[in-house]
């Protein structure tokens, strides 16, 4: 036996540690996943190279989705599809993954499991929709909405992107004009005074901050990065977590914004697994778990428990009180008229719209932002030498 030290992610989004022993690294991949842990990276412990798991991109995953389903649905077989597909990549490690891949479905395993001994690589969500594909007979229609649900899903995240170009070369002209007029500026004006009890108040605070920035600065780089590591490890406890991620939908301002990106991914994937034919439950959990928020996830712990009871979707989900009433009456209506794979794909597509334009609103409040908090500074800068400017002008003027 072999052990393995792993550093993974659980279904909450927690970093684990830990060692599991396994006879090759395929069954080590097998029992991490068998534990709900996607591996990030592992390495055996008595070797000190450690291995990175090869994640697939999602650009790349609408591309493989998309090729497959084209091969699929023109007749080839699915070993032949995969062994061109294989050739198709552009990486060593996707070919190197692809072609395990290969060799495993023309051995005789399934294309489902497979995907499954590579967890680390491919997203769950693809794994089970993969798998109902196969049970249905219908794996070239899967292929074909899993390759429109990432080509949607990598649309949005280049949306986010995109949007996000400006606010953060705002955001660095901010940083750089501060330090620039505390380093550079202030200085050159505060040596107009005499002495610093001449000084008003205001220049006196000023002053202070930017001898702090000349002669102190690495103490305020080492606070930001002490910021930085304690959000970060923050963020893996889970109570704060908890908190953080309930802010993030019950925030104002930002808040609703943030529930119609959660509606739109949530609308989507949900209509891809239902129409698929999975249980609801399940569906229920992987749409979920792909918001990465853990406030949802533990709300829908209680939904699940609840539909398992015979609980209506629609009810279950408006007590949530996550998504907005328009989405839970959509869902009321689909399940009363029988058409609710049918309707939540409409939905998908006007929510996806709406994602969108939320993105887009929530970069535009992040901008003035900058804009007044850029603007404060340089008042206050320019409060702050004005005394030294008006009492160097004035004896010019006496001169």
């Amino acid at each position: 036996m072999r052990s393995f030290s792993y550093v993974a992610q659980d279904a909450r989004g927690a970093q684990k540690r830990g060692i599991i022993t396994a006879e090759s690294e395929q069954e080590f991949l097998q029992k991490a996943k068998e534990r709900g842990l996607y591996v990030k990276d592992y390495r055996e412990s008595d070797s000190s190279e450690a291995k990175s798991i090869y994640k697939f991109k999602t650009k790349e995953l609408a591309f493989n989705c998309r090729q497959l389903a084209a091969m699929l649905t023109s007749g080839l077989t699915l070993v032949k599809a995969i062994d061109i597909l294989t050739k198709e990549q552009e990486g060593e490690k996707a070919r190197a993954i692809w072609q395990d891949v290969y060799e495993n479905v023309q051995k005789g395993e399934s294309f489902s499991s497979t995907l499954e001994m590579h967890a680390g690589s491919f997203p769950p969500f693809l794994i089970s929709m993969v798998g109902a594909g196969e049970s249905s007979g219908s794996l070239d229609i899967v292929m074909q909405r899993m390759s429109d649900h990432y080509a949607k899903e990598n649309k949005l995240k280049n949306t986010i992107k995109s949007a996000m170009i400006y606010p953060i070369i705002l955001l660095v002209l901010c940083v750089a004009v501060t330090i620039l007029l505390f380093t550079f500026i202030m200085p050159t004006f505060i040596d107009m005074f005499e002495s610093k009890d001449d000084m008003p108040f205001l220049t006196k605070c000023l002053a202070a901050i930017s001898d702090f920035l000349k002669t102190k600065w690495y103490i305020l780089i080492g606070v930001v990065a002490a910021l930085v590591a304690g959000f970060i490890y923050a963020m893996k406890v889970p109570k704060f977590r908890l908190k953080f991620d309930r802010m993030l939908i019950k925030g104002p301002g930002f808040g609703p914004l943030i529930t119609k990106i959660y509606t739109g991914r949530f609308s989507r994937t949900l209509s891809s697994l239902y129409s698929s034919g999975l249980p609801m439950v399940e569906c229920l959990e992987r749409a979920s778990s792909i918001l990465n928020n853990s406030y949802v996830d533990q709300k829908f712990e209680e939904v699940i428990d609840e539909v398992k009871q015979g609980e209506p979707l629609s009810a279950a989900i408006t007590r949530t009180e996550i998504f907005e009433p328009m989405f839970c009456s959509v869902i009321y209506v689909g399940e009363e008229a029988g058409a609710l794979d049918s309707i939540l794909e409409k939905s998908s597509d006007y929510y996806e719209e709406e994602s969108d334009a939320a993105v887009q609103r929530l970069v535009d409040l992040i901008q003035p932002v900058l804009i007044i908090f850029m603007g404060v500074i340089i008042g206050l800068v320019v409060c702050g030498i004005y005394p030294a400017l008006y009492g160097s002008i004035g004896t010019i003027e006496n001169e």
